[in-house]
């Protein structure tokens, strides 16, 4: 608030000579307030100029009008949800959450940040954990995220004191193999089409599932390690209440990764309801896929970020590339001739109602980029002990899709 105007002190008369025992004071008008670390200037702002930057607090981050300004806040978490914003176990790399004070957790004095897939491998929580608590400055529209007040379009992050984080390291090897006992026993030394065989026979003493033993199924193998009461979706990563299954818009349903029309397997026992390519995703996703083959490419996904579709093909966000590849290889393996249908993957797109899924190549290199993680090895520990008795071989033993194609 400015001060109140004025006028100066009127002198009195004095005697000649007398000397004046009252002191005139000149009222000072009172200093203004720096701004706050969250709105301050940047050290260059003489030179060129004030940077417009606010909190959620100020005006110029409360506009969400489409402007576009920079604004300096403290990571606080990644937003999931309107009302919800993690700390830890962060599903992607695809926002931030900022705020004035370090550690905030009430969501309406925060800001949701898009992170765009230019600037996620060094920005993104899942990759940078250790950027929680970090001050940053953050430059994008003022619009809406996750229906809450946010940055979209997002073109620049750094850290307030202009120094550099780290990069992630680079996956190398395609993963740890897990050995779980003897269950394994007699692939030693196999390769080709022979450890491909060898595999069809150790998989495929499974328990088959019906498709409403599904449901339950999967709020099992896919529950929300930070919540309890959630599943995490598949292509968004980001997590729904288990009781939120359906087939409205916004419920999550049952995405099978193999596109059941790739064999015209439908929703039969065995390929049809099988947990290890069975998934949730949220409906109005699942729909965009629809039985499109894999591939690199297309126009990302308005309603899962870091996705990606052409006329032929579907490229899942990076977080579960891997994720997905060995879904495919798992069941190219575990369906052969004589089971209900003979799956099979291709170097192609387009396989319409073919028995095969690609695209081949990419999905070797997504398994080689996407090493199996812990939800992905836990998924297939409940699989097998709480549900159908079989693993994911690719899950335990990443290195055997290059043995086998």
């Amino acid at each position: 608030m400015g001060a109140t105007p004025f006028a100066h002190p009127v002198r009195s008369a004095r005697v000649p000579h007398a000397p004046s025992t009252r002191r005139h004071h000149r009222r000072r008008r009172p200093r203004r307030r720096p701004d706050p670390p969250f709105a301050g200037r940047h050290p260059d702002d003489r030179r060129r100029g004030p940077v417009r930057r606010g909190a959620l607090g100020h005006r110029c981050a409360r506009r969400q009008d489409g402007s576009t300004q920079t604004v300096r806040g403290y990571v606080v978490g990644q937003p999931t949800a309107t009302d919800r914003v993690v700390t830890s176990g962060f599903p992607n790399d695809y926002a931030i959450a900022i705020a004035a004070t370090k550690g905030e957790s009430d969501t309406s004095k925060i800001l949701y940040v898009q992170v765009p897939s230019a600037l996620r491998s060094q920005w993104g929580l899942a990759s940078n954990p250790d950027l929680v608590g970090q001050q940053v400055d953050v430059t994008g529209a003022l619009e809406s995220y996750f229906s809450h007040p946010g940055m979209t379009g997002t073109s620049a992050i750094a850290l307030a004191d202009g120094s550099t984080p780290e990069e992630p390291e680079e996956p190398g090897e395609p993963g740890e193999p897990t050995d779980p006992g003897s269950y394994y026993d007699g692939t030693a030394g196999l390769t080709g089409s022979a450890l491909k065989s060898k595999l069809h026979d150790i998989i495929s003493n499974n328990t088959a599932l019906s498709y409403d033993q599904v449901w339950d199924g999967i709020k099992d193998v896919d529950e929300d390690p930070q919540n309890t009461a959630n599943v995490v979706l598949l292509y968004q990563g980001t997590s729904s209440p288990k009781s939120n299954n359906g087939g409205d818009v916004d419920n999550w349903n049952r995405e099978h990764v193999w596109a059941k029309s790739h064999g015209d397997f439908g929703t039969s026992n065995g390929p049809g309801t099988d947990l290890h390519h069975l998934r949730p995703t949220d409906v109005t996703v699942n729909s965009d896929r629809g039985n499109l083959d894999f591939d690199n490419g297309g126009s990302e996904n308005d309603e899962a970020p870091g996705n990606y579709t052409d006329s032929d093909s579907w490229e899942p966000r990076d977080e579960v590339k891997g994720d997905v590849a060995r879904m495919i290889f798992y069941m190219a393996v575990r369906y052969e001739a004589g089971d209900r249908v003979d799956l099979e993957v291709n170097d192609q797109v387009n396989n319409g109602s073919n028995p095969y899924m690609g695209r081949l190549s990419v999905l070797k290199q997504w398994s080689q980029q996407d090493p199996p993680d812990a939800f992905e090895q836990r998924r297939n520990e409940r699989i097998f002990d709480n549900w159908q008795g079989n693993r994911n071989p690719f899950i335990d033993h990443p290195e055997w899709v290059e043995s086998i194609w």
